[in-house]
Parts: C-alpha cells; structure tokens; sequence
C-alpha cells in the first residue's frame, strides 16, 4: 500500500479519537467503517453528476419497480433520492440526526442492505445520546474521498487498512472473521503460483470464491496478486458469509472497488448454495475451525441422501461436532471441469486452498464420514500439497493448522502424489501478542516455503539438500488401510466362589428366567435365593470343561427339587457367573454344532493393513506369531448389510511422518545434574540455618 493510501486510512481512523470513552476500541470500526463506505459513495454520486437527475426522475415516475430505471439514470451500481448529502448533513447541527437518518433511506437496497447489515442505525442512536453524531459527520464531511482523489483500487487498498485496523483493535474476536495478513499472502502464493502462465493468457476470465469469505480479506490478496501478475485480468470475485458485520464489510469492499457486490450474498453455506449454478477458476477459505454444523443437519442429510455426487455431500458427511468436510466438499463440487482447446491445450480446471486444524487429516477410524470423505479426495487425486503451519498464528486459537492444496488439474509429475510440507518451524516471534497469535510468518520465510513448494520433487530426492527433512512425497495409496478385526478365542475355567454365589443372588437375567408374570417379586426372589443356595455345597470346586461343571451344577440343583432351566437366557446368565476367562482354559464354541469358536470380547482388537499388502499374509507375518490362535474377524456393513472381514480407511498422520527421534540425555549426565542440583539445594539450607 502506497503512503498517501496508508495516510489517507490513519486519518480516517484518527475520527476515533472523538469515540474514546464512550466506545470500546473494538467498537471503532462500527462507527468507522459503515461511515466511509457512505462517503466514498456520497463522493462518487457527486462526481458523476446524475443526483438531480434521479431525484427528478423519481419524482415524475409513478411506477412501482423504478430500481433498474434510476440505476440507469445514476450510471452507478446505486443511486440516492435524498436532498440531503454529507455536506448539507455535516453543516446542520440542529437536524444532523434527521437529515442522516433521511440520507440512508434514500439509497437503493444494494446499499441500505448493507447499511442494515452493519447494524448502523443503532450507531447512530448511540453518537445522538453521547452528542457525538455531528462531530464525527463533520469529520467525515472533510474527507476527500471522490474518485479523482482516491482511485477504486486505493479505495480498496484503504478499506482493507482499516479493517485490518479494525481487526487489530478487537483482537479477542477477530480471530472470528479475519486471518492473519501473512497467513493469507502465502496461502495466496501458493494456490496462484503455479498458475502464472495461465494467468497471463489472453483472453482469460479468472472467478473466484470464497464460501466462508467473512471480511473479505483472502479475496482481496488473491486480485491483488493477479493483477501484479497481470494488471487487466478480468477478475470476478464470489463469496458468502453468515456473520452479518463480517458480510457487511465485505460487500462494502466489493462495491467501493467496482466490483458486482451481489456477487457476495448472506447466509449459510452449508443450507443455501448462493452460487449454485456456477464453477470457479480459483477457492480458497478459512473456515471456522471445530464448528458443529448441528443447524444444519437437516438440509445437509437431506441433500447427501437424496442427491449423492449429483449434490455437494455425496462422499459422506463428518462428525456432526466439525463442519470442516462440508466447506471442502461444497467447494469440490464448484470445480470447472477440465477440457480442452482445439489445440490439444488443457482448459478448465481449478485450484483450491483451505486452512484446517489437525482433525480433518485423521479423525474418524475406516468407514466413517471423515475417512470417507478422505478417500474419495485420495482416490479422485485432487490433493496436492499438504503444508504444516507454526502454532499460535491465529487470533483466536494456538492450534496448529495446515494449508490443503486440490486440483482437478495436478501437473503431470505430481498425479497421482501428495507432497507434505513441514513449515512448523517458519515463523518469528512477535513483539507484541494480540489473542493467541504470538508467532508470524516473515516475508524471507514465505518465499522460502514457496521455493520448498515449487522444487518439492527435487528436495525430496535429494537428501544432502537442507530443507530434505521437511518435504515428504508419499503415493496416494500410502495414506489409505485396511481396516480388519483380529479376534482370539475366549477360553475359560469354571468355578463356584462367593463372589458366583454374590452374582447370581443379583442377576437380573436369572431372575427373569426363574419367574413369570403371575408371580409377586417375593415369590421370584425366594425362589432365586434357593437356587443359589443349592450350589453353596460347590463352593470352592473347580472344572476345567464346561460339560463337567454343568453337570455338577445340575446335579446339585436337582437334588434340592428345584427345576434346571434349559433357555439359552440361563445358559449365558450362569456362565457369566461361573466362567472365569484363563489360557489355559476351554475354547468355548458361539455354536457347539458346527463348532464355531466364540470370540473373546475383550481380546478383540483391530489393525491396519497398507493397502498393497494381503490381510492374510499380514496376519501370518505380524500376529499369528505372537498369538497363534488369532483369525480375522467377519463383520456386518452396516450400509451395504454384507459380511466383510477389512473396511478400507484413509488418514494423513503428518506429525507422524516428520517425527525425528531424539536419544534421552546419558543417564552419567542426569545424575550430575542431579547431584548439582542437590549440592545448591544444601548451600542453600546452609545459609537459612547460619
């Protein structure tokens, strides 16, 4: 940004000294910011010259829908039928409040839709009771913002200052609905800068969007690399934002750089696509992180169940406590196709860049909505890069995050391949803390991680090269598994103990088995205590075989003229009671018959298989030589109702690919240590008992 822009931003932002004591500075840009995008427009409407002409216009017009009519007339985007400007606002101080009040009504719905959004007529309630309003009016009726003065593209540049201003001054919020200037420059560079030479052909239209746009900010950096690229790129830029301030501000940008401000629309992403006829050149977000989507559950499940890969959810929907997938998944779905020309050239296509936490790269175990999701991305090959970030980067949360970079239209040297970058270590520290952002990463450290990015291939193949430990090139199939169950046998003993004895005098299953409906619970109970009693004389006997304990028990029941129940209810109530799991002990069988072998619940454990590998073969390399009596497992699908003994499953265990294994420290130096320690510790006392 230019000196006169970065001057002309300080001196809008000086108004809030007259706002000191009655506002919070994180309430400035309340004030602020819906203020200057009036002005900027009240200057604009005075230099173009048509404002009697659409006063006029609208007088003599008794039609109903006059809108596109006055825009005509107007040659802007708006138009306002007010008599009233800031000149003639900001020199009545007796009428300042009626006279604003006058002014904004008179504004096409394009801007008192935004005025609204802003909130700002509470504002202006708020500066009557404090008498600030024709002070700050004043102020601003000073300000020189017409278009000989200020061009639409300073304009931006300015606005964007002061909402980076803005952003500075709320810092326990912004986190919310702005990302970090450096954050958002390398995340530009790295989603463009394969793309110069596209970039640069002629002829072509570049769209953009951002599905979760808040302040605009990423939109703003991307133009504002294209056009250093090349300066006339034909540039249209989308988004949507559910923060009504944050969308505000967003659609104020747009439209004070020329730009189609209804291509920024309010509201959900998730349950109304406002963009949904349309696919983009370029996306990129920072959507909220660990945000449930529990809002919009039903317009979510609705359309991943009715509408499959036809809508925007079909590879599966995640964890209802993470919207994270779905802003992905709904930006997937808004990819150009890719073609190509007469000349055998690709065409279409896109290029995405997405900020996440830890979780999307790992959460959910094989065949849930997460894994799913990952391996429709895995196996479509639209993942890229993967770049680690330095913690405490963002306002509102320390946590570690990672940059996605997708394609439909990867290079012919990185298909089928995912690149991982580990940047965690590219940041300085900053002066001041604002939130939880203690770290940033530099200029030198962008283009460092940029040149890391390009020469991946050549890094990861070199290892005398120094950034070799920080780039891992792994094949799509490595970050995927099958998932198999590996059961073991349950074997057990049988014995007759006062803890058994405790047991059965409590079992609900026992007692139901023993009674019936006819019976009061004093009948069922007397008779669950006689049965109980007839086996106190097994006390402390104990039988290898289940067949031999049985007929122990059945003997000692009969013989006190009680009946032996034969519901299978009561087998499992009594072997509860008196199996104990040892082994050595019995295999039992789920199915004596066709001697099926039941398994151990508690043994039950499950491992992953690399994908090029047999299940079968693993088990004989991996688990039948520790325990040789394991079998994997056939479980039902719950989707498809089939028996299957592997669920395939994908994650990304980054931190586990970039772990370097440090030696702990000689135990000859822990002990000197600690007898240094020891003697400081007994000077000390000594000179505490002198």
């Amino acid at each position: 940004m230019s000196n006169t822009n970065q001057e002309l931003a300080d001196f809008i932002w000086s108004v809030a000294d007259l706002l000191r004591g009655d506002y919070k500075r994180s309430e400035y840009a309340k004030v602020i910011l819906p203020l200057t995008v009036l002005r900027r427009f009240d200057c604009v409407m005075e230099a173009k010259g048509t404002r009697q002409a659409v006063r006029d216009r609208d007088a003599s017009y008794a039609g109903e829908k006059k809108d596109g009519l006055l825009l005509g007339i107007s040659g802007l985007p708006f138009y306002n039928i007010s008599k009233q400007n800031f000149e003639t606002i900001g020199s009545d101080d007796k009428n300042v409040y009626a006279n604003l009040r006058d002014y904004i009504r008179g504004f096409s719905s394009e801007v008192t839709e935004i005025i609204d959004r802003y909130d700002f007529h509470i504002q202006i309630e708020r500066l009557k009771d404090a008498d600030l309003l024709y002070l700050v009016v004043q102020e601003f009726a000073a300000i020189d913002l017409s278009p000989e003065k200020v061009s639409n593209h300073d304009m931006g540049y300015v606005f964007e200052e002061l909402i980076r201003k803005f952003a500075d001054a709320s810092n326990e919020t912004a986190g919310e609905h702005f990302t970090p200037r450096e954050v958002v420059k390398l995340m530009v560079e790295l989603l463009l800068g394969p793309d110069e030479a596209r970039i640069r052909k002629p002829g072509a239209v570049l769209d953009i969007l951002d599905p979760a746009c808040g302040t605009g900010g990423m939109l703003a950096a991307a133009e504002e690399h294209i056009r250093k690229i090349k300066p006339g790129a034909r540039i249209n830029l989308f988004g949507q934002e559910i923060n009504a301030e944050s969308y505000a501000i967003c659609r104020s940008d747009m439209l004070l750089k020329g730009h189609k401000a209804e291509n920024i629309r309010f509201g959900n992403t998730f349950t109304r696509d406002w963009h949904e006829d349309r696919s983009f050149s370029y996306m990129l977000a920072n959507p909220p992180f660990g945000v449930e989507w529990r809002k919009s559950e039903k317009a979510v499940r609705e359309e991943h169940e009715d509408l499959g890969f036809a809508g925007r959810f079909g590879a599966g929907l995640p964890r209802i406590n993470d919207g994270s997938f779905l802003f992905l998944q709904h930006m997937l779905h808004k990819m150009q196709p890719l073609k190509k020309d007469e000349n055998g050239d690709e065409i279409g296509g896109s290029r995405i860049a997405i900020v996440f936490n830890g979780s999307p790269l790992f959460t959910g175990s094989a065949g849930s909505g997460e894994s799913e999701i990952r391996r429709w991305i895995l196996e479509n090959d639209y993942l890229e890069t993967i770049v680690g970030l330095p913690d405490q980067l963002f306002y509102n949360t320390g946590i570690s995050t990672y940059f996605w970079i997708l394609s439909n239209r990867k290079p012919a040297h990185r298909k089928g391949k995912v690149i991982m970058i580990d940047a965690r270590g590219e940041w300085v520290k900053r002066r001041k803390s604002l939130g939880e952002k203690r770290k940033e990463i530099a200029d030198e450290q962008i283009a460092d991680i940029c040149a890391i990015y390009r020469d991946a291939e050549q890094i990861g193949q070199d290892e005398s090269h120094p950034q070799y430990a920080k780039v891992k090139i792994l094949r799509n199939e490595a970050y995927g598994y099958q998932r198999i169950t590996v059961d073991r046998p349950l074997k057990l003993r049988f014995e007759v103990t006062e803890d058994t004895l405790t047991a059965l005098s409590a079992s609900a299953a026992l007692q139901k088995v023993l009674g019936d409906k006819t019976m009061d619970e004093a009948e069922v109970a007397k008779r669950q205590a006689e049965f109980v009693a007839a086996l106190q004389l097994l006390t402390g006997q104990t039988w290898p075989t289940k067949a031999e304990a049985w007929d122990a028990l059945h003997k000692a029941v009969t013989s006190a003229g009680l009946i032996w129940p034969s519901s299978a209810l009561f087998q499992k109530a009594l072997r509860e009671a008196v199996g104990v799991r040892d082994p050595k002990g019995e295999v039992q069988f789920a199915n004596p018959k066709t001697k099926q072998i039941e398994h151990d619940p508690d043994l039950r454990d499950s491992e992953n298989v690399p994908m090029d590998q047999d299940i079968d073969s693993y088990l004989a390399e991996e688990v039948t030589p520790h325990v040789d009596d394991a079998w994997i497992a056939e479980t039902k699908n719950q989707k498809t109702k089939l028996s299957e003994r592997s669920k395939i499953g994908y994650e990304i265990p980054f931190t586990r690919h970039f772990y370097m294994y440090e030696p702990p420290r000689p135990l000859s130096e822990i002990d000197a240590d600690l007898k240094s320690l020891a003697a400081e510790i007994q000077k000390l006392l000594g000179e505490v008992t002198e």
